[in-house]
């Protein structure tokens, strides 16, 4: 077994079970399919396998995946997050005869935590640090939502606030210069697994190739070394891979996720 097989088997047995959601408020069982509710009317479809079932099956869960959520008023959006190892005949299709549309691809990247702690020097007048509040969080978020291209609301901010308040491990850091956040990203650690996630980086277009993402992902890597994290996870974009590429993570898999709006 090759070392990326090896990595990917630890991605599917430990991160694909409920660790992967640990902010859900409710979780349903339909076949092998988890159906995940968080706060802010989001449902989210994800499962460790498909459990070898054919295309009929498959359709068949879907439309009654989407058929729990519509029943509920409060959801207004659901991810399907599909991965490209998956055995998975006929998904594609069913989801987009039930209304979902594929969003872009990303690497699934894993590799050794230690890889990623290296000295980088910032350009000058940047700094680091890590964010915990209210004020802090609503510019981190907002940020992430200009250079994601979404349309700005509080809604990623709520989201991060409320996990602020559970505690659950979740690390925020930013990059600033002289007051402004130009590159942010969080940690999650995963608890009773080897790993920790890095999620969210976002750096404004004119401060990037400066080495400041890289920097930023060296700290967090730091921070999960000292919680006794030896594997860092990220599904990453084709900005992003290449960084973390260099520094040692392997490209294991793909993840495309399928978007439904009510």
């Amino acid at each position: 077994m090759t070392l990326s097989e090896e990595l990917l088997m630890a991605y599917d047995r430990q991160l694909r079970t409920d660790a992967e959601t640990p902010s859900a408020t409710g979780v349903e069982r339909l076949g092998p399919l988890r159906l995940v509710t968080f706060a802010g009317g989001r449902g989210f479809v994800t499962y460790q396998d498909l459990d070898g079932a054919d295309a009929r099956t498959i359709a068949g869960w879907v439309a009654e995946a989407l058929a729990f959520y519509r029943s509920d008023p409060a959801i207004a959006r659901v991810e399907w997050k599909t991965r490209g190892h998956d055995h998975a005949p006929g998904l594609h299709g069913a989801l987009l005869d039930n209304g979902f549309e594929p969003d872009e691809t990303e690497s699934v990247m894993i590799g050794p935590a230690h890889s990623l702690n290296v000295e980088v020097q910032l350009p000058p007048g940047v700094s680091l640090r890590r964010v915990s509040a209210e004020r802090d969080i609503r510019a981190m978020s907002a940020m992430q939502d200009e250079v994601f291209g979404v349309d700005p609301s509080d809604g990623n901010a709520e989201a991060i606030l409320r996990r602020v308040a559970r505690d659950d491990g979740m690390e925020l850091w930013v990059a600033e210069h002289e007051g402004l956040i130009v590159s942010a990203g969080r940690l999650e650690p995963v608890p009773d697994t080897e790993f920790a996630g890095i999620w969210g980086g976002a750096t404004r277009a004119e401060w990037r190739g400066r080495g400041i993402y890289r920097a930023l992902t060296a700290a967090r890597a730091r921070a999960a070394l000292t919680l006794g994290k030896k594997l860092i996870h990220s599904d990453s974009t084709e900005y992003s891979r290449p960084i973390l590429e260099r520094y040692g993570l392997r490209r294991v898999s793909t993840t495309t996720p399928y978007r439904w709006r009510r």
